[in-house]
């Protein structure tokens, strides 16, 4: 059941989150519903999305998760693959944030961050061999990897550019990052998700 509702809200959240890569059908929302409204309703599945994603995943882990490689890999090795996911999540985040403190990084990047959630997923894609997991971080590196690929050919909104920066927001984005990092691997994950990331 958990496993269901899971998938449900990840095809809600990342569903909703193709179609600014669905030009005609996007537009016609908008027609349809009107630019407010849209936004509206778009924030409103992303919510209701998220909060399945959380629900579902939850209960799946509560009712035992479903493995499929984790068991055939040694305690060693696993351990070594959860070092690994720990130190790709400190660059994954320094992305999610140098997407909004635009500077050398997002030059460099132009999308900084799909380039996080990529690491992100595919770091703890490393470290969970269990069917939920598989599923949820797959769905969201498939996605990422779609979104990326369709900006290419995506036309511009039109709107003004967006001013970029240098060095200066570079060396916030890495030292916000930095604090956003620990905040997760200390605080979030060992007490929101469950799963200690620290001393494991």
């Amino acid at each position: 059941m958990g496993l269901a509702v899971m998938i449900l809200g990840l095809a809600l959240f990342l569903g909703v989150h193709t179609l600014p890569a669905q030009r005609g059908l996007r537009a016609r929302a908008i027609a349809a519903m009107g630019e407010s409204g849209y936004k509206i309703a778009y924030a409103l599945v992303s919510v209701l999305g998220i909060a399945l994603i959380a629900w579902g995943f939850a209960h799946y882990r509560a009712a035992g998760m479903i493995d499929v490689w984790e068991g055939a890999v040694s305690p060693k090795t696993l351990v070594i693959l959860k070092h690994i996911t720990v130190g790709l999540m400190l660059p994954a985040v320094i992305l999610v944030v140098a997407s909004y403190l635009r500077g050398h990084i997002y030059k460099a990047l132009k999308h900084p961050m799909l380039a996080g959630v990529k690491l992100w997923a595919a770091a703890h894609l490393l470290a969970n061999g269990d069917l939920g997991s598989i599923i949820l971080f797959g769905s969201f590196l498939g996605w990422a990897v779609f979104d990326r690929i369709s900006l290419k050919g995506r036309a511009g909104a039109g709107g003004p550019p967006i001013p970029v920066g240098g060095w200066g927001n570079d060396m916030i984005a890495i030292a916000v990052g930095i604090v956003a990092y620990l905040a997760l691997a200390l605080a979030f994950h060992p007490v929101v998700i469950g799963v200690p990331v620290v001393g494991v």
